[in-house]
């Protein structure tokens, strides 16, 4: 292909450039005064991730933390100031008046419920994606962050990240032509593996808290480590991975759920392991505007691995976490541009640049202070989330699932 314009952080565009730059000029702007008291609800994998960009954002002091599981727990302690309270019990974490807000990295069923209790404890949140376990959760919760007055942002970091607002401006501008198609993947090649249970006693865990609203059952070390690829605790790869995605789509296309989807599911790596399957794919139906949406994820084979891509009239444009490209169709004018932030093959999971973590939860700690409505808020979590549900809902029913 004839490259006619290829563009890097540092010497593209300034717009761009200057956006990611921002991050840090706003941080150090920030007065001790500006102090902002965090708690921690759920201090696993995920919550370890998103702590190392809080604790070297100035004006963010964690000062609490509550896991179900002894193990994170203690880690957690290692997140926080010395001193710092640390419960098993949320609620308790909730209770305490010196603290101002809440970073919920629970399982997804804990996620409504929590957030629910946060708000109505005068708390602001920061909740992992997917927002919601079920489309009826969906009212509830923007219910709740409604009358509080709460700011609630949503872990869909991608609405935080420069290079996909330019993209955006992009297909606003009307230069790729009318968007009618898209195509979203998320696929790995995780390899086939043999079942291990993890060697974790019940006296460690706190199980009846870890079922919240589920039925109760017995302990299952293995399901508490799993929890994603079980239903009633997660969705499998539509909520997991699906949900940034469709997300963005919604974001770029200014949709609000699909009205159709037909889905199918197999287990080629993790048979007798996950209840929710490995491999999916489902296809989406909108109306307005209208729009087909693919996607396809994997665990079995990394082709294509996670990227989006707009497929216009005039060109297609493709993003990923780390870079957008602009192909025209053949015998068009628009001209091919390539827009490169952070370093890597196409598709990676995660880049180096932009810092979408870092951004988001600056972007969270500065509607705190400002009460503006963060970039990714309940709405727009809701909305992603039920994309997901409508696609399991078709899976799991082995028909054509329709929006009601």
């Amino acid at each position: 292909m004839n490259i006619k314009r290829r563009e890097f952080l540092g010497v593209a565009g300034v717009g761009l450039a200057g956006a990611l730059g921002s991050v840090k000029a706003n941080a150090a702007e920030l007065s001790a005064s500006e102090t902002i008291n965090i708690g921690l609800i759920g201090t696993g994998g995920r919550c370890g991730q998103l702590v190392e960009r809080l604790q070297v954002i100035p004006g963010a002091k964690i000062v609490a933390v509550s896991d179900v599981w002894d193990a994170a727990l203690e880690r957690g302690k290692g997140f926080a100031q010395p001193g710092a309270q640390a419960t098993r019990h949320y609620k308790e974490l909730l209770d305490n008046k010196d603290i101002d807000a809440v970073l919920i990295a629970t399982p997804d069923h804990l996620h409504v419920p929590i957030t629910i209790d946060a708000c109505a404890a005068g708390k602001d949140v920061y909740v992992e994606k997917p927002l919601t376990h079920d489309i009826a959760e969906g009212q509830s919760v923007i219910d709740a962050k409604n009358k509080s007055k709460r700011v609630v942002q949503v872990g869909m970091q991608q609405r935080s990240m420069p290079h996909l607002a330019e993209a955006r401006e992009i297909i606003k501008s009307g230069q790729l032509g009318t968007i009618k198609k898209v195509h979203l993947t998320w696929n790995r090649n995780g390899g086939p593996s043999q079942k291990v249970i993890p060697n974790i006693p019940e006296s460690a865990v706190d199980w009846k808290a870890f079922l919240g609203n589920t039925k109760p059952q017995p302990y299952d070390p293995y399901k508490m480590r799993n929890w994603r690829f079980f239903w009633e605790f997660g969705g499998g790869v539509f909520t997991d991975l699906m949900v940034h995605f469709i997300d963005v789509t919604h974001w770029f296309l200014d949709m609000q759920h699909p009205d159709v989807a037909a889905s199918i599911g197999n287990w080629f790596n993790r048979k007798d392991q996950w209840e929710t399957p490995d491999s999916v794919q489902t296809i989406m139906q909108y109306t307005e505007p209208e729009t087909q949406v693919y996607f396809e994820g994997t665990f079995y084979n990394a082709r294509n691995a996670a990227m989006m891509e707009f497929m216009g009239s005039e060109a297609t444009l493709y993003c990923d976490r780390g870079r957008y490209e602009i192909h025209p169709e053949y015998n068009k004018k628009i001209e091919y541009k390539e827009v490169i932030v952070g370093t890597g093959d196409r598709g990676q999971d995660f880049y180096d640049k932009p810092d979408g973590e870092m951004l988001h939860l600056t972007n969270w700690l500065d509607c705190i202070r400002s009460r503006k409505e963060p970039n990714a808020p309940v709405e727009a979590g809701v909305g992603a989330a039920n994309a997901a549900h409508l696609a399991n809902k078709a899976l799991r029913e082995n028909a054509v699932a329709k929006w009601s």
